[in-house]
């Protein structure tokens, strides 16, 4: 039997060859807006700038890592309305908008496939 296995992929580049980030594209406006006003470019508000994109790139890699090492071990779901739930972890979407689990642990039963909405996922945890 195949194993299924994660796979990364980041959205199309504003030259459709490449894969990245189109800063003029309304969905890079709308998802990535900084907190720095880009109005008025000064030298402190560029230092700004970059302090905080090397911020977001730090946490956006430390979560990418524990994805991948969240890969096939069981995870405990805590998600609103005080629901607990236990499943083994198989991947994400691009987005990060659903987790793949399997062997979902329910309050009303056990599912042997399911997509869980990350919306509805207040935290997670697991062993390492």
């Amino acid at each position: 039997m195949a194993t299924p296995v994660s796979v990364l992929r980041l959205p199309k580049g504003p030259d459709l060859n490449s894969r990245g980030f189109d800063p003029t594209s309304p969905r890079f406006i709308a998802l990535c807006q900084t907190s720095i006003s880009s109005s008025v470019l000064s030298q402190s508000n560029d230092d700004q700038l970059q302090e905080e994109q090397r911020a977001r790139s730090v946490l956006r890699e430390t979560f990418l890592r524990c994805l991948l090492s969240m890969a096939n071990k069981k995870v405990q779901f805590n998600m609103y309305e005080n629901v607990n739930v236990e499943a083994t972890f198989g991947a994400s979407d691009i987005d990060v908008l659903n987790f793949q689990v399997s062997n979902l642990h329910t309050p009303i039963g056990v599912q042997k496939e399911a997509l869980l909405r990350c919306q509805d996922v207040i935290s997670f945890t697991f062993d390492l």
